[in-house]
């Protein structure tokens, strides 16, 4: 196979959320290991487009790891591209393959209605087609402002291979002459989006199913102006886990609340690359490795749905195989230096997240945790007598780590014992090993917190 041009044409009109990077993630593994990946700043709606969102997204890319493979500098922007766009048109033209069209959106409405009175899809039906190219010019010149519409050749049929969904017909009767240019003279959408791919060279479009709709438009402009025709392939959307299409105003689904929450990149990249489409690995990979297993012909036909327990699934593993070494930064603010290592080894198997790390330094470190519901529940089983002897044993020189078989001597045991001085420590019942606990936490701490919760409990 020869090695692909893919690109991602983001609109930067909001954040980017799970659905977008996953069709970036699919176009990027598509070009890799020899391709070409290109960045496109689709922002020709201007009054939505904004700059902080351009850079939003592209950090976004840069965070999710695809910055080695990906030009930024580079990146086409159509609002930049005007007159790239009225040349093309001026072409299509002088062939007589658009027209100017006068109608109104009034009578447009109602052709719209009438075909659907009669049970058929709205499409514009050749109104303005006719008219004399001199009559035209005439109004024109007396201020009126046409749309210019692509002539669509009737009695056809427009066949095209879609890498995902497979081959594909479209009649060109149920297309209607459709608009190129609007009236105010900027491009639209499909057509500066069809120039753009074949300009830059790309050869495979992977977007959302949402897009399909466009492809038979775009493959007989490019083919009237004799331009390369890309590969195209439409992805399922990507439902949040009430059904509902993730959305650019929904935040919950960004990949910025992703990064704010504690993901890791790798996590994400692992989690998207399985959504909706089969891997044949349950190992977690890195970008080289996933391109190697990557395949269009494995995206599933049917929406795929966001699963909040899956991508825990793939963070959990992420964060196993971070290097130890990477979290000793995190802790360094309260853990003392000679502890640090040992701390991140002692608190790795309850870091779901790297702020984890933070949470149980400052736990293990810093100022008292007050006891949750259940830590309360675990201090109230034991009773007083529990505490006193606890803290007996600690003033008279004893050492903490010995506290689990004083207490056991004492009559204590099991569950209630280990939950009870991990309570009255941390303030949890749940947490890193007790044994752990007791070697890391400063003597001084450990002797002030039993004695306060045995106070309280007298």
């Amino acid at each position: 196979m020869n090695p692909r041009t893919t690109r991602f044409a983001p609109s930067p009109s909001g954040l980017l959320h799970l659905g977008n990077a996953r069709t970036a993630l699919f176009s990027l593994l598509a070009a890799l290991p020899d391709g070409r990946f290109l960045l496109r700043i689709e922002d020709s709606d201007r009054a939505r487009a904004s700059l902080a969102f351009d850079e939003a997204l592209r950090a976004d890319l840069r965070w999710l790891g695809f910055g080695p493979y990906m030009n930024e500098t580079a990146a086409l922007r159509q609002s930049q591209r005007a007159s790239v766009y009225d040349e093309y048109l001026m072409r299509l033209q002088a062939q007589g393959v658009v027209y100017p069209c006068f109608c109104t959106e009034a009578e447009l409405g109602a052709e719209r209605a009438g075909l659907r009175a009669q049970g058929l899809p709205p499409r514009y039906l050749g109104r303005c087609a006719g008219i004399d190219p001199r009559v035209a010019e005439e109004r024109i010149a007396q201020g009126e402002t046409p749309v210019w519409r692509f002539r669509v050749p009737p009695g056809q049929e427009i066949t095209f291979h879609d890498v995902v969904r497979g081959p594909q017909h479209v009649a060109t009767t149920l297309l209607g002459d459709f608009v190129v240019r609007r009236a105010q003279g900027d491009a639209m959408f499909f057509f500066a989006n069809a120039l753009d791919d074949a300009l830059s060279g790309v050869t495979l479009v992977l977007r959302g199913e949402d897009h399909l709709a466009n492809t038979p438009r775009q493959i007989l402009i490019l083919r009237a102006l004799g331009l390369p025709v890309p590969d195209y392939g439409h992805l399922p959307l990507v439902l949040s886990e009430a059904g509902a299409p993730l959305s650019k105003r929904d935040g919950a689904f960004s990949l910025a609340s992703l990064r704010d929450e504690g993901f890791l990149p790798l996590a994400v990249v692992n989690y998207l690359a399985r959504l909706g489409a089969v891997v044949g690995s349950d190992r977690l990979l890195p970008l080289p490795e996933l391109a190697q297993l990557f395949d269009c012909r494995r995206i599933g036909h049917a929406p795929a749905r966001y699963d909040r327990e899956q991508l825990l699934h793939w963070q959990r593993l992420a964060m196993a195989e971070a290097p130890l070494a990477e979290w000793i930064p995190l802790v360094s603010h309260r853990v003392p230096e000679e502890d640090r290592l040992r701390f991140v080894t002692a608190t790795r198997p309850n870091a779901l997240f790297p702020g984890d790390y933070r949470l149980w330094a400052d736990i293990l470190y810093g100022e008292p945790e007050s006891p949750d519901a259940a830590a309360r529940t675990a201090l109230a089983a034991v009773g007083p007598a529990f505490f006193q002897a606890a803290s007996a044993h600690l003033e008279a020189g004893g050492a903490a780590t010995d506290l689990p078989a004083v207490l056991k001597d004492a009559g204590y045991g099991g569950k209630a014992l280990f939950h009870a001085l991990r309570a009255a420590l941390t303030g949890r019942v749940a947490g890193p090993e007790l044994k752990d606990v007791l070697a890391l936490m400063p003597r001084a701490l450990t002797v002030r917190r039993l004695a306060r919760i045995r106070d309280e409990e007298c």
